[in-house]
């Protein structure tokens, strides 16, 4: 299995949502050539880009294909300040996101070699070598982390999309009432699982 990752929001937008998805690659190629092949999308998955029912139908394929996903949220209003009074920065919020969607993760992978793919597209690539070496080291003989580009991952356009949706739910915006109900069922059924974050270790 293969656990993609990708994240929404930031500090500036009040709400910053990471997801981690497990699949295995086949099942995340298969997934993304449907949709593009029912929807006609060209261009990269997004799920800024996409319609509602182009996410319904997606978060319906992941779902049968039995994906499942821990997305780790931080709202700028119940996240804990530095002892100066300030907020983390977006970096170190991004990297306590990232442990803690991968941390929710590791004791579920039994011992089974998983691999980690992070999106390399937030970050200047030495900053973002950093944070994969601290997942490396988490990892230890267990799988290994790397980093991709988003437009060459089906799983990370994949986790884009559910990152973005719980993006959407959580800062109030207003597609959120209909792709909170798009992820209800999901939700019930524990293929999504959502860790806030209070505080930066």
């Amino acid at each position: 299995m293969t656990i993609y990752c990708d994240e929404s929001g930031g500090l500036n937008t009040g709400v910053m949502t990471f997801s981690a998805v497990m699949l295995t690659p086949q099942a995340a190629a298969d997934i993304h050539s449907r949709f593009r092949c029912v929807t006609g999308l060209r261009g990269e998955l997004k799920g800024s880009r996409i319609s509602i029912v182009e996410r319904a139908y997606l978060l319906e394929l992941f779902d049968r294909a039995g994906g499942r996903a821990w997305v780790a949220v931080a709202k700028r209003e119940t996240l804990a300040q530095n002892p100066g009074g300030t907020l983390p920065s977006d970096l170190a919020l991004y990297a306590a996101l990232l442990n803690s969607a991968i941390g929710h993760w590791l004791p579920e992978t039994g011992g089974v070699c998983t691999d980690v793919v992070i999106d390399d597209g937030r970050y200047d690539p030495k900053i973002l070598s950093h944070v994969r070496e601290e997942i490396q080291a988490g990892l230890g003989q267990w799988g290994r982390a790397s980093l991709a580009d988003s437009r060459r991952s089906d799983g990370v356009q994949i986790a884009d999309v559910i990152a973005n949706s719980l993006f959407n739910t959580v800062i109030g915006s207003p597609r959120a009432p209909r792709i909170q109900r798009i992820i209800d069922p999901l939700l019930a059924s524990k293929a999504i699982r959502i860790a806030e974050l209070t505080h930066i270790p």
